[in-house]
């Protein structure tokens, strides 16, 4: 009998707990006569309760947390370790770039694999410093994750092009040809093709002016900087020849008239 009234009083126990919040809700409101809550006691407890909601979030946001797991957290850094000195990467230029210097620097110190990952935070700064704190706590258990998803947040922008813009790359009028090879050559740079060196000063002196082009293509220059020599050689040939002649004015027929 005793155990069928401790079971009664159980099942019952759930129930009055729920009529007890009922009744403590309805004592927070003054509920009218005919069961009706008045709106502006609503529209407080609404405005309230969304009020504490911002707030707590606010709180927990303003706490930073290590983004990485207490397996990384707790990785011990080999004996005599000395921290480096890191390129700091502000979310501009080559992730890339940044990551192989960030993974030289610390392998020349003796650090390796996880170990890597409590130290990344030092390389940041600006806007990768921003992601980094962002990241969820505990979310990073390795450095595999963390490379991955710095790299997928910070892709390169650099845009690679095709062997027709090549094609299509031309010395500009007025334009020194030392200045244009410098250019088609950080234009070669972009290439998603590999080029031999033979095929690129070929294609490079195919966009030049067609005096030079036509010298050019029959010397057949092994080596850039070959190119660059004679290029500028015969530039130089063909400015002081056309400085020796010159139009006078007070010739009416306008012939040219050697200095």
């Amino acid at each position: 009998m005793e155990k069928q009234v401790e079971a009664h009083d159980e099942v019952e126990m759930p129930i009055k707990q729920h009529y007890a919040e009922k009744d403590k809700s309805a004592k927070e409101f003054q509920i009218s006569s005919d069961g009706l809550i008045p709106v502006d006691q609503l529209k407080e407890f609404i405005e309230g309760t969304i009020r504490s909601k911002v707030e707590g979030s606010s709180r927990s946001s303003f706490t930073y947390s290590k983004p990485y797991t207490p397996r990384i957290d707790n990785l011990k850094m080999p004996i005599g370790y000395q921290p480096p000195t890191f390129q700091q990467f502000d979310g501009k230029g080559n992730p890339k770039q940044h990551m192989a210097h960030f993974v030289e620097t610390c392998n020349n110190a003796g650090t390796y694999g996880d170990h890597l990952v409590k130290q990344f935070v030092r390389s940041l700064k600006g806007n990768a410093f921003d992601w980094y704190t962002d990241l969820e706590a505990g979310s990073i258990n390795g450095w595999e994750y963390l490379e991955q998803e710095f790299l997928n947040r910070f892709y390169n922008t650099r845009r690679t092009i095709s062997i027709v813009e090549f094609t299509n790359s031309y010395q500009w009028k007025e334009e020194p040809v030392v200045d244009y090879i410098n250019r088609w050559r950080n234009l070669s740079l972009n290439c998603k093709d590999r080029l031999s060196e033979a095929s690129a000063i070929e294609m490079c002196i195919q966009g030049m002016h067609w005096e030079l082009c036509y010298i050019l293509q029959a010397i057949k220059p092994k080596t850039f900087e070959e190119l660059a020599t004679r290029a500028y050689g015969i530039e130089m040939s063909f400015n002081c020849k056309q400085d020796e002649y010159s139009v006078d004015p007070n010739d009416d027929d306008g012939d040219a008239t050697q200095i």
